[in-house]
């Protein structure tokens, strides 16, 4: 194991708040500013989607029937209907995992989304970690796979990576799979990604794969709750069972289905280009501040990139009183206070971003 990683066991070693998420940033008094904390695309949900979800709302008298929108979801990624299960978004899926799987020894590769964690801590077990180290990239090598112990019977890692925004070779991540363990790969921004290279989406090859899908990110659903997880039969069985009946509702799988058509992947790929473009944008914009101590982790390849900068409390509040919001890194374990997460925007909220960035690093250096 090398020195600079750490697999924690000792599970009350808490001091991270697992569930602040980037809405707290934009809630209440943080309603009028522009959003860099939440990583839903901006724009979304598109007209053509807000009308096939208002088209279902005729049909509320009846109990969803996710059949279609299953088959959808399958057919999109090649799979049998068997190895689909849809979720009320993402968090579901994470709750599912942890109360449903007989599991003993789970543990979480930070830093990274810490809603599993939090699920399974929920659950009542005791959770392992295997932080990932900046002086590494954030990066899973094969260093960090060696630091996951043989007798951990779930792995839990994001691809991208939120905060991170590392993408991890599909083939490091399958390293990590062992016959009686199951490895659940956190999909969220997979299609924020340029042909979605690295995904285990589909994927039928590797023992225990569970990968988890979200359509609120780049569809901009997180107040519809639609997702879904690809894994092996018997899991997804297992999974369905530990489910309320009816656990997504028929707005949510008119949502579902409309996002697995060819024009809709066709939109999806299309918006990933664009991210990409304004991401390098923000990048190098970024990069101008470089002589203040602020240090871009690259290469991104999510909506969103994470910076480390001196006095990065008081840059981000004064970034508030600018009119500005961004996520906050030090609820991430193995992250700290000058840790900041910011969602990829158009070039010109960027531009207006990158001034305020400036008033603001000035006045926290003051």
């Amino acid at each position: 194991m090398h020195t600079d990683r750490a697999h924690d066991h000792d599970p009350t070693d808490r001091a991270h708040d697992l569930r602040h998420h980037g809405d707290a940033e934009v809630r209440d008094d943080g309603a009028q500013l522009i959003d860099l904390a939440v990583n839903v695309r901006t724009d979304t949900p598109p007209a053509w989607l807000r009308e096939r979800i208002a088209g279902s709302l005729t049909g509320l008298a009846a109990y969803p029937d996710g059949r279609a929108a299953r088959a959808a979801v399958a057919a999109r990624h090649g799979l049998p209907v068997e190895r689909v299960l849809l979720t009320a978004g993402a968090a579901e899926a994470f709750v599912l995992l942890a109360r449903a799987l007989k599991v003993r020894q789970p543990v979480v590769v930070h830093p990274q989304f810490t809603e599993p964690e939090a699920a399974l801590l929920d659950a009542g077990h005791s959770v392992g970690r295997v932080l990932l180290r900046e002086t590494h990239g954030f990066r899973l090598d094969p260093g960090a796979v060696r630091a996951v112990p043989e007798d951990a019977d779930l792995v839990l890692i994001g691809n991208p990576t939120n905060p991170t925004s590392v993408l991890h070779p599909a083939a490091v991540i399958a390293e990590l799979a062992r016959p009686g363990r199951t490895l659940v790969v956190d999909e969220a921004f997979m299609d924020a990604v340029p042909g979605e290279r690295e995904s285990l989406a589909g994927r039928t090859d590797i023992p225990g794969l569970v990968v988890l899908r979200s359509l609120t990110k780049t569809w901009g659903l997180a107040g519809l709750r639609i997702g879904y997880v690809l894994a092996a039969p018997e899991t997804i069985a297992e999974l369905e069972r530990a489910q309320p009946l009816w656990p997504v509702s028929t707005p949510a799988l008119a949502a579902a289905e409309a996002c697995m058509e060819p024009r809709a992947l066709a939109e999806a790929a299309h918006a990933a280009h664009r991210v990409t473009a304004d991401r390098a944008h923000l990048v190098a914009g970024l990069a101008e501040f470089a002589p203040d101590g602020l240090r871009v982790m690259e290469p991104a390849e999510g909506p969103f990139v994470l910076v480390r900068v001196p006095n990065a409390v008081a840059v981000r509040r004064h970034l508030r009183d600018l009119g500005f919001a961004v996520r906050r890194g030090d609820t991430f374990p193995g992250l700290d206070k000058e840790w900041l997460r910011l969602a990829v925007r158009d070039r010109p909220t960027v531009n207006r971003f990158l001034q305020a960035l400036d008033q603001a690093v000035t006045l926290a250096g003051r």
